[in-house]
């Protein structure tokens, strides 16, 4: 309203300037038409400062159905893949911790190994502290294996369930980039549990190691001992 005003108020002013313009001398025609033209321009050069020019704009339509919800199952299938991403970075993560953990415990007892019968009491019993804290770390990596591992199939059932709703609603290619994330979140999750089954399968192999090592050194013991019983002990009356 108040461009309105105000371009109106300007026109009143070029009418009147005109009007005098005109009534002060009759000029001849060619000046009334040169007179007139500047007359013209001045009021258009006016009503477009006054903010009385209208300004074309193209309405814009209402959206479908279709391409609200195409939109929306375009939104799920992201935010499902980054759900996706983010556990997966977490398992790989827990995974990796979990496979070195369970190698320094092998290096621990592989140590401890090589080492029967050359410590005193007090450096097998310190040696045996530190084996108990480390086999204590890695069930608590493998809890954390076991958590994330959880999350992370729900995060694939919510993504595997997004690209099909996708689909559904006709956003192919949010459907296609949700099940090419779910491909490849399940090839590097399954790359990272390479780790710890080979992490797994040295620590059994330890693990027999030992209780050889052990039964070997037990039998040495006992072996020791009767070398060191005197030869009248063992006469028979």
């Amino acid at each position: 309203m108040a461009a309105l005003r105000k371009g109106a108020v300007y026109l009143r002013f070029v009418r009147s300037s005109g009007s005098v313009l005109l009534s002060s001398r009759k000029p001849a025609v060619s000046k009334l038409g040169k007179w007139r033209n500047i007359l013209y321009t001045g009021v258009a050069s006016l009503a477009v400062g006054g903010g009385l020019c209208a300004v074309p704009f193209k309405q814009v339509e209402p959206l479908s159905h279709d391409s609200l919800i195409k939109r929306a199952a375009s939104l799920a299938t992201d935010s499902s893949s980054t759900f996706l991403s983010q556990t997966s970075l977490a398992l790989i993560d827990a995974i990796t911790e979990y496979a070195k953990a369970v190698h320094t415990l092998i290096a621990l007892q592989k140590r401890y190994l090589d080492s029967l019968g050359k410590l005193t009491p007090a450096e097998e019993d310190s040696v045996w502290q530190v084996i108990i804290g480390q086999r204590a770390k890695v069930n608590d990596r493998q809890e954390d294996c076991k958590h994330f591992e959880s999350t992370w199939f729900s995060a694939m059932k919510l993504c595997e369930a997004a690209a099909e709703a996708a689909y559904t609603s006709g956003a192919e290619h949010a459907s296609v980039t949700a099940r090419t994330n779910i491909q490849l979140a399940q090839a590097q999750v399954e790359e990272a549990r390479k780790l710890s089954l080979d992490a797994d399968k040295k620590l059994a192999e330890t693990k027999v190691m030992e209780v050889q090592r052990m039964a070997q050194y037990a039998a040495s013991l006992e072996n020791n001992e009767e070398e060191e019983v005197p030869e009248a002990y063992l006469r028979e009356d």
